[in-house]
Parts: C-alpha cells; structure tokens; sequence
C-alpha cells in the first residue's frame, strides 16, 4: 500500500522531508465564537462558542435538525453566518478566506462533483486548481485512487459512480493538497461496509500523522469507535464538548449520554398507535 504521508504531503513546509507531520499546534483546530444563523423565522445556529483541539479525530453530533450540516458550512466557508466568529488554524475564516481555504478540506453532504470527468481527471483538475504541481498532482492522485480502492474505475465517468465511490472521489479530491484540517458532513450514510472501512482506514492514518478530522453524524456507535473528542449539538445549541470519555460520563455507552443530553430518553408511542400491528385481523 502506498505511503500515505507521501501521497498526501503539504508543499508548505508544513510536513517534513520524510512526510511525517509536526507535533499537534497548541493552537485550536477550530474556534467559534458567538455563531448564530437564522433562515426565516428559524433558528439554525442559536450563539455557539466551541473550540476544537488540534491533532484529534472529532464527532459533533446531533439528531437531525440539531444545526450540524448549517455550524459546519459556515465554519468552512460555505455559508456566511448573522453574527460570529470562525477560526481555523488560528485564521479568520471571513477575513482571510484564501489562508484558510488553502488549510482545510472538505466532503460536504449533497457532494456535488464535476460528473462528466472520470475520477482520475477530477482529482488531476483539483490539484492544479489548488496550485500543485502537475506532476506531484498525478503522483498523490496515483496513490489515493488505489489506497481508496478506486484504480479500477480512475477511468470511468464520476456520474456513473455509485454512492460509495462518489464518497471515496470525493475524500480523495478533500485530501490531495494534505489539509491541516479535514471536514467530513455524514461521510459514512449511504455507504456501504466495504467502503466505510476504506474510508475509516484513511482516516485514522490521517490523524495519526497529526492533523485533524471533523465529521458530523448521528450514528452514536460509529463516532464512539473513532473518535477522542465529542461535541453534542441539539436545538442549534452545545449541549455538551470535550473528551469523548468525559461527555459519556457515568453513562454505559455514547448513545445513553446523547439521549440524556438532547432530552430524548424515556419517549415513548404510548397508547397513540394502538391500532399498528396485528396484521389484517387489526384494521
């Protein structure tokens, strides 16, 4: 298997010579302060404060509505908040956009990717457009297509990927320029086993190297195995951050802390479906 230090390699100075990556900055990954976001007369993002360590593999979960999908586009430049401010990297996201561009990779949720390339093209035209020398470009786009298991179809049209190959291009296209800082919307839905093993294999060697991942998602026992550091997100409200060990407390598992967190334990039907089940004999 290639080395994946070589095939992601910064050309900033920010990797060594042997591809290994400095020790974590003291410096947060990420810093949120006061981020709000309204659409209508719905509040999204309800004043957040967060600060994200640097050099760790990081879970901001939520139910679905919690603000997930709306904190993450406007920490990464996508989507400009009402009021607050971003960091990353120790760089203001709205004031120094092509710094932090430069710094950070992203897998949004809904990937929207240029279909009518094959995979080879579209991780060869991300790289130049993000600066990279042609020949370095093709030599990382070599080493992720057959680490993500994808050397096979590097020919064949990104529209005719399959849910779990558009994922993996589009990591790969996320991961060429060797990000200090990678985001992930729900990386893992739709995917399927074989894939989001690939995946989780890039992605624990990634952080090991000392950079960072932030994905979002809703699934308690997939964050629990990957993650050091949890932020629970509910009502665009945080609930709870910090050590993965910490924000689980006395509770047996993640997914018990999260249900106590977002005031979901103890739901349940009642009497209000007494009617479902029993088959034809019930109607």
């Amino acid at each position: 298997m290639p080395d994946q230090g070589d095939a992601a390699g910064r050309t900033d100075g920010a990797a060594g010579a042997d591809g290994a990556r400095p020790a974590p900055s003291a410096v947060p990954a990420v810093r949120v302060e006061g981020l709000w976001k309204r659409f209508g007369e719905q509040v999204a993002v309800s004043g957040i404060d967060l600060e994200l360590p640097a050099g760790q593999f990081i879970g901001l979960v939520g139910p679905n509505g919690a603000g997930k999908t709306t904190t993450l586009s406007m920490v990464t430049g996508l989507l400009r908040p009402d009021m607050g401010r971003v960091f990353v990297a120790g760089h203001d996201v709205w004031a120094d956009p092509a710094e932090v561009k430069s710094r950070i990779g992203v897998l949004p949720e809904g990937l929207r990717l240029f279909e009518r390339l094959s995979g080879r093209e579209l991780l060869g035209y991300m790289g130049r457009l993000r600066g990279l020398p042609g020949e370095e470009t093709d030599k990382r786009a070599t080493q992720l297509l057959d680490v993500l298991d994808l050397a096979g179809s590097q020919n064949k049209l990104v529209v005719d990927y399959s849910t779990g190959m558009r994922k993996k291009i589009g990591l790969a296209a996320a991961l060429l320029h060797n990000p200090e800082v990678l985001f992930l919307d729900e990386p893992f839905e739709g995917v399927d086993p074989v894939s989001a093993q690939t995946i989780r294999g890039v992605l624990e060697r990634y952080t090991a190297s000392g950079a960072t991942v932030v994905f979002s998602s809703h699934v308690m026992e997939l964050v629990e195995s990957l993650c050091d550091w949890v932020a629970v997100m509910a009502a665009g409200r945080i609930r709870a951050a910090g050590p993965l060990a910490d924000v689980r407390g006395e509770a047996p598992s993640l997914q018990a802390a999260f249900l106590e967190l977002v005031g979901a334990r103890g739901r349940d039907s009642g009497d209000s479906l007494e009617w479902l089940g029993g088959g034809a004999a019930a109607r």
